[in-house]
């Protein structure tokens, strides 16, 4: 059984920053992405930000230059870093792992989420 735990959530003033941090456990032989995504309310679960097991990532536009996402390999861990937060950027943030690869097979797996509110 494959867990992704997330922490780091909370409440911040527009302008200031946070750091999510997820760490996967189990029975890992590897996962090929890891990223992480959220939902506002409302609205649809959007892509955020993903690292990718060749080291390349990529980014929701509305992000591009103010979140950065780091990758441990060998932790399996993943960090979204946010600057230069919005109110808009308020909503629930889920960390994924996909292509994760284990002892007994292969699949993908989400956090169970962390809040992140933005004040203005």
């Amino acid at each position: 059984q494959v867990q992704l735990v997330e922490s780091g959530g909370g409440l911040v003033q527009a302008g200031g920053s946070l750091r999510l941090s997820c760490a996967a456990s189990g029975s890992i032989i590897s996962i090929y992405t890891m990223g992480w995504y959220r939902q506002a309310p409302g609205k649809q679960r959007e892509l955020v930000a993903v690292f990718r097991s060749s080291g390349s990532t990529a980014y929701a536009d509305s992000v591009k230059g103010r979140f950065t996402i780091s990758r441990d390999y060998a932790k399996n861990t993943a960090n979204l870093q946010m600057n230069s937060l919005k109110p808009e950027d308020t909503a629930v943030y889920y960390c994924a792992a996909e292509g994760v690869r284990t002892v007994v097979g292969r699949g993908n797996y989400w956090g169970q989420g962390t809040q992140v509110t933005v004040s203005s």
